[in-house]
């Protein structure tokens, strides 16, 4: 068992040590108990097996005749071992995890303790940064006040972990945690029992799902975050960021009344949960208005319980404090004749409040109530009336009580309340264009307008659009039966119209249009709305118009990304657009697609893409005097877009974020950075130290500004990466059957992991193929392809272009200047250092045997393997570094402790995929058994290597 460490840990380079070295102890530890259970479940002999592949797993890194002895064991396993074998590393996978997050969580506290120098990411640090640079504390609250710092939370199909696991994993967790604390004896052999007890209870558990998550259940599954994290800790950040600004600059607060306040304002959670689309046929009208009541449902709860426990709180007397004018009128709506409460007028305001929110609450089809009512009374109208009403209770405290009473739970509520609202979170709605183009030609052919409209050049169908636009009739008729598809679009904005007017606008603000290429797929999106009474044109306005949702074009491969400032100063030159931006406080939002511009040109051209796009569309916003908002399509994998959230947005272009930045968080990440509420508060609150930081840290004199000659040598980088990616990916012949054989991609598509099909088409087109499963299925091979293919190829040419030796030594000396000093460089390599030490190319050329055509495999792997190795050696020479991570060496630490596990459990699959295509091919049909034993080694992988989708 692991001592209590002490609070000076961190004084000096030995408390690094101390804590590893309780870690690693603490692992040994949970895998005891694991082994005891699983002896004591499954006998010794099935004990002794799983010891024997672990230990030999290890030799076969080194020993040729130990990668031997470990296939043939490993083909000797019989179904009855087969199972508890997969199941063994799984768990311990998770196991690992949590043990490492739960010392990373004390060593950042610990830290803080002892009065270390605070780490990048924290609000110390950033104001840190910012009062040197010579920011003012009015910049940065000015700033806070137009800002929007927005995560938004999706359900793509990358956690492969069951809710009763997540459940499980947090229990263990708080016991793991609860050891490190100071205990006594007995509370220690307590803890430790309770501890063995739940991992018993994480081995008994089903690791996988039956049957394929419902949306229903994946927004259930969402808002369970919002319980354990979001309510309570994004009021708390907000509040702590308000209060870290005014005694950084010595401002007086005002709190939420005050001239000086911040609040939640700039804060908003937002989700696709639900109301995404894309590809997704079992979203529709009816998911969306599921989950904006069970959201509402949750956070109406929220208020009412927070209400109740306010008034339990103030028991403040009129006899021995004042009270407002206001406060009184309130208290004395409560109806609430109790004689004991007769001069507590804070909690009869508090009864009257709670009174209003009930009443809301019924009206938001709340199903049931905290607590009944002490008496009947009329719903708010919105969250600002509620707001209103606590503002009241909180000026009457600031005046009369010096304020202290109402920092017990006022702040936190009245914070909760204005980045909540009564819908908690916006709900975005997604659809592709090409779904857009179908209904708006189904219209314009049922009105007789025009008949082909699909078939229009665009110059004829921006005209057309734009002209049906200014018509204040409607195209669609409720006499004409539309198709299943184009009536399910109308009931979707139909239901959206309804949301907004109930929930507030707050509920729905945004329509994003995924594969956008032209202006049409813009203007489509406006008539969509026009149709459904969502949004009135302003050439029509002759009464309060329908302000509309804000038409989002998301740009996702790299030619898209390339034209999209060509496509947007087409749109921002129609009167039309230029009005309904204004109409949105002259802010305009992109969006920006990581996933398919990396399956498209790889991962440097994409991040290059990316880059690009957000320069030119901040340029072109500029000289328009349109405010740009850039939300960022971001997913688990470093090919997706993945990787520190701090380091991302501090690398975005200068003038790129600007206190306004939106971005996804999915699959597997939600649950790695909110499962826990401490692990969450860090989270958020490095998504706002770092949106201040790029915002406001002055930027490099024109002078004194190498970026030109960095940015013309990354722009040959990427044409050079790109072209040996595409050679690859889509000129290779059988690349394609390499893939699909070499990977568990078909068995990742019938794993009950979300609700949204794998492929766009049924197809086993690369180009078809989501770059979700995509990432995913590279990731359990350990190939990882999507986060470094291309990046040696190109080194490797571009130094070779040089003129002479001296040329190509200048080149090198810059490619390593631009790593030092160019921190859009440096994260692209520090996120590929991570994939490339989880890469393992001796475990994928086992996994490339799986490939029955022995030309295509022997072809495509050694292409892969002569990149890996150029990819390898180019890293090193433009980092100076020899090895993986040698700048992170507590990961470098942590996943080499995890790789013990990972790699018996690829080994594992590679026999298990063997066996399930050998008996498919010969019966026409699949091992129930083997199949399962398929995705539990999927589960475990994707638990052990992390950020896989």
């Amino acid at each position: 068992m692991t001592k209590p460490l002490k609070e000076n840990l961190f004084s000096a380079s030995a408390g690094e040590d101390a804590l590893y070295a309780a870690m690693r102890e603490t692992i040994r530890m949970v895998g005891r108990m694991l082994g005891e259970i699983i002896r004591d479940q499954e006998g010794e002999t099935v004990f002794n097996l799983i010891e024997t592949i672990r230990k030999t797993a290890v030799r076969a890194k080194k020993e040729p005749d130990a990668l031997l002895r470990l296939t043939a064991l490993l083909k000797s396993l019989g179904r009855r071992e087969t199972i508890p074998v997969v199941r063994a590393f799984s768990c311990f996978s998770h196991l690992a995890n949590i043990v490492v997050e739960t010392f990373e969580e004390r060593r950042y506290r610990l830290a803080r303790i002892a009065g270390e120098p605070e780490p990048a990411g924290s609000m110390a640090h950033a104001l840190d940064r910012l009062e040197q640079a010579g920011v003012s504390g009015e910049t940065v609250k000015a700033l806070l006040k137009e800002a929007l710092i927005s995560p938004v939370l999706t359900a793509h199909p990358t956690e492969v972990r069951r809710k009763s696991m997540l459940d499980n994993e947090r229990e263990i967790a708080r016991l793991l945690a609860a050891l490190e604390g100071e205990l006594t004896p007995g509370e220690r052999r307590r803890v430790t029992e309770r501890l063995a007890a739940r991992i018993a209870v994480l081995w008994q558990t089903r690791l996988l799902r039956d049957s394929r998550l419902s949306v229903e259940e994946e927004i259930n599954n969402a808002l369970s975050y919002y319980r354990i994290t979001f309510l309570r800790q994004v009021p708390e950040m907000c509040l702590a960021v308000d209060d870290a600004v005014n005694r950084r600059w010595k401002i007086a607060s005002g709190n939420h009344a005050g001239q000086n306040a911040v609040s939640g304002c700039y804060f908003r959670m937002g989700s696709w949960i639900g109301g995404d689309r894309d590809g997704n046929p079992n979203v529709n009208a009816q998911t969306l208005l599921t989950a904006i009541k069970r959201q509402s449902c949750l956070v109406m709860g929220a208020y009412l319980e927070a209400v109740h426990t306010l008034g339990a709180e103030l028991s403040l007397s009129s006899r021995l404090m004042p009270v407002s004018p206001e406060l009184a009128a309130l208290a004395a709506a409560s109806e609430d004749t109790a004689p004991h409460r007769e001069d507590e007028p804070c909690r009869r305001a508090l009864i009257a409040i709670y009174n209003r929110l009930a009443a809301t609450a019924r009206e938001l089809d709340m199903p049931e109530l905290p607590r009944p009512p002490v008496a009947s009374a009329r719903p708010y109208a919105d969250s600002c009336a509620f707001a209103a009403d606590l503002g009241i209770l909180a000026a009457s405290l600031r005046r009369h009580a010096a304020g202290r009473p109402a920092c017990l739970r006022l702040d936190a509520l009245q914070t909760a309340v204005e980045v909540f609202g009564f819908h908690l979170a916006t709900l975005d709605l997604r659809q592709s264009a090409e779904v857009h183009e179908h209904t708006v030609a189904e219209l314009f052919s049922a009105a007789r307008v025009e008949p082909d409209y699909a078939g229009l050049p665009e110059e004829r169908k921006t005209a057309l659009l734009l002209a049906e636009l200014a018509q204040p009739r409607l195209l669609y008729s409720p006499f004409i039966a539309y198709s299943d598809q184009t009536a399910a679009e109308l009931d979707i904005f139909r239901t959206a119209r309804r949301i907004r007017r109930r929930y507030g606008t707050q509920a729905i603000r945004h329509n994003i249009i995924s594969q956008t290429e032209t202006v049409s797929d813009i203007l489509e999106a406006f008539l969509l709305q026009k149709e459904t009474g969502l949004w009135t044109p302003p050439e029509t306005e002759k009464q309060p118009a329908e302000p509309g949702l804000m038409v989002i074009p998301l740009f996702e491969t790299v030619r898209d990304l390339q034209r999209a400032s060509a496509v947007m100063a087409e749109a921002l030159a129609m009167p039309l657009v230029r009005r309904v931006i204004q109409r949105q406080g002259n802010c305009q939002e992109i969006m920006l697609g990581y996933s398919d511009s990396n399956k498209d040109g790889g991962y440097v051209a994409s991040n290059w893409a990316l880059y690009r796009a957000e320069q030119e569309l901040g340029a072109l916003f500029a000289r328009q005097g349109i405010r740009l908002r850039f939300f960022h399509g971001r997913g688990g994998t470093v090919g997706r877009g993945g990787g520190p959230t701090y380091e991302a947005i501090l690398a975005q272009p200068a003038g790129a974020v600007n206190g306004q930045i939106r971005l996804t968080e999915q699959g597997e990440t939600i649950a790695a950075k909110y499962s826990h509420p401490e692990i969450g508060a860090r989270n958020l609150e490095m998504m706002v130290a770092a949106t201040l930081e790029a915002s406001l840290l002055p930027q490099p004199e024109n002078g004194k500004n190498p970026l030109p000659h960095f940015e013309a040598a990354m722009e040959e980088l990427s044409r050079l990466a790109c072209r040996a990616y595409r050679r690859l990916v889509y000129d290779t012949p059988g690349f394609a059957d390499y893939f699909f054989q070499s990977t568990p991609i078909a068995e990742i598509a019938r794993l009950n992991i979300g609700s949204r099909p794998p492929s766009r088409k049924n197809t086993r087109n690369i180009a078809d193929l989501r770059a979700i499963p995509w990432s995913f299925s590279w990731g359990q091979c350990r190939v990882l392809l999507p986060g470094w293919y291309g990046f040696g190829s190109a080194v490797a040419a571009w130094l070779d272009e040089a003129e002479n030796s001296a040329a190509r030594q200048k080149r090198q000396e810059l490619l390593q200047t631009m790593y030092r000093e160019w921190p859009f460089f440096r994260t692209m390599l520090s996120n590929m250092d991570m994939v490339l030490s989880k890469t393992d190319m001796q475990i994928a050329k086992a996994y490339s045997h799986l490939v029955k055509d022995e030309a295509c495999r022997a072809a495509v792997f050694a292409a892969i393997l002569e990149e890996h190795a150029r990819t390898t050696t180019a890293f090193e020479t433009v980092t100076g570094t020899a090895g993986r991570l040698a700048n992170n060496p507590r990961l470098a630490r942590a996943l080499r402790d995890r790789l013990a596990y990972i790699n018996p459990l690829n080994h594992l699959q590679i026999e298990l995929l063997k066996r399930q295509r050998t008996i498919t091919a010969a019966l026409k049909n699949t091992d129930a058994s083997a199949r399962r034993a398929i995705h539990l080694s999927i589960n475990g992988i994707a638990a052990g290597m992390r950020n896989t989708g």
